[in-house]
């Protein structure tokens, strides 16, 4: 099993859409979401995947996750138990100049209008680059956490909760 360290922030303007050097389609759902443990399914670009991830660590910013292929067709029966509904969003693919990458997800459906991005770091003091397009940090935040956005969507947050992450970009 692999341990996960990312940093995830808000993101500020529309920028990283001409660093992308890639984008997919993802469409996730969650098979259980209890006592900061999940089970997703996702479908990225017709390929299946199955990931099951610990509870977080260290502020949200580790936690272990673990990872598998699978057929298409399974991913698509495992979508009828995901509980709530599905995450729909394009993710862009964006170098960093220390060699890492970032992953903006942009955010469809009911949670459109909420771009975020996440770096995955080799530790937990690693250092990279900010973008110029990085916002506020959210990592541990748990409202930016995927397996909360299905069941309480952007679209859902009161204005003035809306207004603060608009603010804060």
């Amino acid at each position: 099993m692999n341990r996960e360290i990312e940093r995830k922030f808000l993101v500020t303007d529309e920028a990283y859409k001409a660093e992308a050097v890639e984008s997919h389609r993802l469409v996730q759902g969650y098979i259980c979401r209890s006592q900061g443990r999940t089970v997703r399914v996702r479908i990225a670009d017709g390929t299946g995947w199955l990931t099951i991830k610990g509870p977080s660590e260290s502020g949200g910013l580790a936690r272990s996750e673990w990872e598998k292929e699978i057929p298409l067709e399974d991913a698509q029966s495992l979508m009828s138990l995901c509980e709530g509904g599905v995450i729909d969003k394009t993710r862009w693919i964006v170098p960093e100049a220390g060699g890492l990458k970032y992953e903006v997800d942009e955010f469809l459906g009911q949670n459109r209008g909420l771009v975020v991005a996440e770096i995955e770091l080799p530790s937990e003091d690693a250092a990279f680059v900010p973008a110029s397009w990085l916002g506020r940090e959210v990592t541990g935040d748990r409202r930016f956490y995927n397996s909360m956005l299905v069941s309480y969507p952007f679209c859902k947050w009161p204005e003035l909760e809306k207004a603060t992450v608009a603010a804060a970009e």
